[in-house]
C-alpha cells in the first residue's frame, strides 16, 4: 500500500470524475494521500474532499505562487483551521523564486510565519522551494525546531543533506521519471531511504509515459518503479519503506 505524499486532490481538475481518480488510485495500490492547500479560499472544499472519501488526509498553508491572495488575516485563520481541524501537516508553503514577479521579501515573511505556527503545533511542513532551496534552508535554520518534506525536490546532493540533517525528507515524483533529469534520478539512486518520500504532485507533474496529460495519484507506481530499478531494489521493498516514512512523518494511521 503506497502514500502518495503530495496530491492536489482537491483541484477543478478533478471535479468531473473525482470519484473515479480516487477510485483508480486504490485500484493501483494507493491507499492514503497527502492534500496540501495553496491558499485560504480553497480550505474549506480541500477539508469537504478529504472528509468525503477514506484515505484523504488534509494540509492547510498558503503557497507561495499565489501570494497575492494571502493576507495577515489568512495567518491568523491558519491557526484557528489548525486547532479546529487538528491537520497532519501544515502547508503548502515555502519560497518561490522561479516567477521572478513574486515579492521575495513578501514571500519569506509568509514562510517563515507558517514555519514558526508548524512548530508551536508540532506538525511537519510541506514546503515548496523552486529555485530558492538555499533560501528555504536558511529560513529552516532561523526558525529552528521543524521537520517535514520538501516536495519534488530539485536541489543538489549538498543542499539534499542539510536538509536531513534539519529533519526533512525529500519528496520525488515524476521529473524522476524523465531520462534527462540526470542529477535527479543520481540522487534518487544513492539518497538514504529513510529520508525519501514518493509523490505524484496530481494534477501536474505527469511522469515521462504521460507528459503533457493530466498526472493523477494512480500514477504514483511509475514513480516507484523507476526509482526501484535506479537503487536496483524490490519494487515492494521500496513501496513498504516509502510508505513507513510517511506514516512517521504524518502520524498517519493504517490504511
Amino acid at each position: 500500500m503506497l502514500v502518495d505524499s503530495h496530491c492536489h486532490l482537491d483541484a477543478g481538475e478533478f471535479d468531473r470524475d473525482r470519484d473515479e481518480v480516487i477510485a483508480r488510485a486504490r485500484a493501483a495500490g494507493v491507499a492514503r494521500q497527502i492534500v496540501p492547500a495553496i491558499d485560504a479560499a480553497g480550505w474549506p472544499k480541500l477539508r469537504a474532499v478529504c472528509a468525503g472519501a477514506p484515505g484523504l488526509h488534509p494540509a492547510y498553508g498558503l503557497h507561495p505562487l499565489f501570494l497575492s491572495a494571502h493576507r495577515d488575516e489568512h495567518l491568523r485563520a491558519l491557526r484557528e483551521w489548525i486547532e479546529r481541524e487538528r491537520p497532519c501537516a501544515l502547508g503548502e508553503c515555502g519560497l518561490d523564486y522561479f516567477v521572478e514577479d513574486l515579492d521575495r521579501a513578501r514571500q519569506m515573511r509568509f514562510f517563515e510565519a507558517q514555519l514558526r505556527l508548524a512548530r508551536e503545533y508540532g506538525l511537519p511542513v510541506i514546503v515548496h522551494a523552486r529555485r530558492a532551496v538555499d533560501a528555504t534552508i536558511a529560513a529552516i535554520r532561523k526558525v529552528g525546531g521543524l521537520r517535514g518534506v520538501v516536495h519534488s525536490f530539485s536541489g543538489s546532493e549538498e543542499q539534499a543533506r542539510q536538509l536531513w540533517r534539519e529533519g526533512f525528507l525529500l519528496g520525488l515524483g515524476g521529473p524522476v521519471t524523465y531520462e534527462r533529469a540526470q542529477r535527479l534520478r543520481r540522487l534518487a539512486a544513492k539518497m538514504p531511504l529513510e529520508w525519501l518520500l514518493l509523490e505524484t504532485d496530481a494534477p501536474d507533474q505527469p511522469d515521462a509515459d504521460i507528459r503533457g496529460q493530466r498526472n493523477e495519484p494512480a500514477r504514483l507506481p511509475r514513480v516507484l518503479d523507476t526509482i526501484a530499478a535506479l537503487r536496483g531494489m524490490d519494487r515492494e521493498a521500496l513501496a513498504a519503506a516509502t510508505s513507513a516514512n510517511a506514516e512517521r512523518l504524518f502520524a498517519l494511521p493504517p490504511p
